[in-house]
């Protein structure tokens, strides 16, 4: 493999192609630190072209080619990004620029490897906003965005990536260049090819450009932290809130006590919003386009009132300022931050229908307690589209070890009600390497085949992230 790499330090300058062991490490581990593997080396392409140059390359290199693991920010979840070992991870970071923004179309388009944040920064400095928002937004790529079909917070009002994007460049296994990166809303000339790697987690093509939906920047928020009874109570506060508000409700999540316990213990500064250490509470935003936050906070406050009169709210507050808004996300964004401190969960990213989210908590709940005591469940999402955080745990090392090995028989209770209850095992994460055997057990068989035929089709040597997803 030393003349692959003498190529690729050709095609992109020796800084660009790193081979050092301490150099590639961090390329090499998962966010969560549960995958680990290795590389032949780690390219750092510039351009489309140099792109495309490194895969040709690699599908040159050797009798079979070289498998290659698109790598974007390495904020995944399920071990997509990180190489099994000797492929040669394309790293997108250095494909950074915001290439055209056009207010008039509502529409943006910026290469894979702008942050997320840097793209929202792009669109309000056009004074339009790009919604998709979460949590490691200041480290995520749109390209690791796109490969998982994020989801996020604001996913109730504005949709998930696939929604919020209108073309697509690609590299694809061969080589090739796709340039689908069209503005439009409307274009009916054949199969829509842009969704066939929304999702795919690059084992399809190597996404390195985007051009996606803006839409008009809100004026004003009106943001609660409130306590509900129940989830059954919360999902009915939903249905209430978008009665009076409409398309205003941009976000409603939901905390369940240990995962803002665990971020009140490890997240300096945090400090809980109410009193009586609610067992259930719901971040609540609504925004629109008027300037006067009062119109938004009196439709909220009126609806909050309401359902306290009916028993579905318990206590609220509303946040008077910009900072109040910022210290409630907080609590709502550090969940995930303040149980990678804790230790070690098992962690599932589900889907089921909203009017089952009640149920699907009070029986997951009421099986792992039964099959597993002194089990600690952290319940946190989006529960305005069905999709939970729904983790386990044990709160002492020894006894977390033990359990963490009872991964597959935890995976079993909570897969098998979410497909009874026409779930997902997967809502916003993907399926990497975490989920590709279990997934197995929940999709027919006719639609893993039409799966792999896409693959087939499209990578016909198995080049592209082998090992995730199929």
């Amino acid at each position: 493999m030393n003349a692959l790499i003498a190529e690729l330090r050709r095609l992109l300058g020796e800084r660009h192609v790193l081979t050092v062991a301490g150099d590639i490490a961090p390329y090499c581990t998962d966010w969560r630190g549960r995958y680990t593997g290795s590389a032949r080396c780690v390219a750092l392409p510039g351009s489309t072209e140099e792109v495309a140059a490194v895969v040709r390359a690699c599908a040159a290199a050797g009798v079979a080619g070289v498998p290659m693991v698109p790598q974007g920010g390495n904020t995944g979840l399920c071990g997509g990004a990180t190489p099994l070992g000797g492929e040669v991870v394309v790293s997108l970071r250095r494909m950074n620029r915001i290439r055209a923004i056009d207010a008039d179309n509502n529409s943006m388009t910026v290469e894979a490897g702008c942050t997320l944040q840097a793209v929202q920064e792009a669109a309000a400095g056009a004074d339009r906003l790009f919604p998709l928002s979460l949590a490691a937004e200041g480290s995520a790529t749109i390209g690791g965005n796109l490969s998982t079909n994020a989801g996020g917070v604001q996913v109730l009002r504005y949709g998930n990536a696939r929604e919020l994007t209108l073309g697509l460049e690609v590299v694809l296994a061969d080589g090739r260049i796709w340039d689908g990166l069209r503005a439009l809303r409307k274009d009916n000339t054949g199969y829509d090819l842009k969704h066939l790697f929304i999702g795919a987690e690059g084992t399809l093509g190597l996404i390195t450009a985007a051009t996606l939906k803006l839409f008009p920047r809100p004026r004003t928020h009106a943001t609660a932290w409130v306590a509900v009874p129940d989830p059954a109570a919360a999902v009915r506060l939903l249905g209430r809130l978008r009665d009076a508000a409409g398309d205003n409700v941009t976000a409603f999540e939901i905390v369940g006590r240990p995962a803002l316990d665990l971020v009140l213990k490890h997240i300096p500064n945090a400090r809980d919003p109410l009193l009586g250490k609610p067992a259930w509470q719901v971040l609540i935003e609504l925004s629109g386009s008027s300037d006067v936050r009062a119109d938004l906070s009196a439709t909220l406050e009126q609806a909050l009132e309401a359902a306290a009169a009916d028993g579905l709210v318990d206590d609220a507050v509303l946040a008077a300022s910009e900072a109040q808004t910022a210290a409630l996300w907080a609590l709502r964004e550090n969940v995930s931050e303040a149980q990678k401190i804790e230790g070690v969960s098992i962690k599932h990213d589900i889907a089921v229908p909203v009017s089952r989210i009640a149920e699907f908590i009070a029986r997951a709940d009421a099986a792992l307690q039964a099959a597993f005591p002194q089990v600690r469940i952290v319940c946190f999402g989006h529960i305005g589209d069905g999709n939970l955080h729904y983790n386990q745990s044990r709160p002492d090392a020894q006894s977390n070890a033990e359990f963490i090995a009872q991964t597959g028989a935890v995976n079993r209770i909570v897969h098998d009600l979410v497909h009874e209850l026409g779930g997902s095992i997967s809502a916003e994460h993907g399926l990497g390497q975490l989920k590709r055997e279990e997934v197995l057990r929940y999709k027919s068989a006719t639609e893993m085949d039409m799966m792999r035929a896409v693959k087939q089709a499209l990578d016909p040597r198995g080049l592209m992230n082998p090992g995730k997803l199929l």
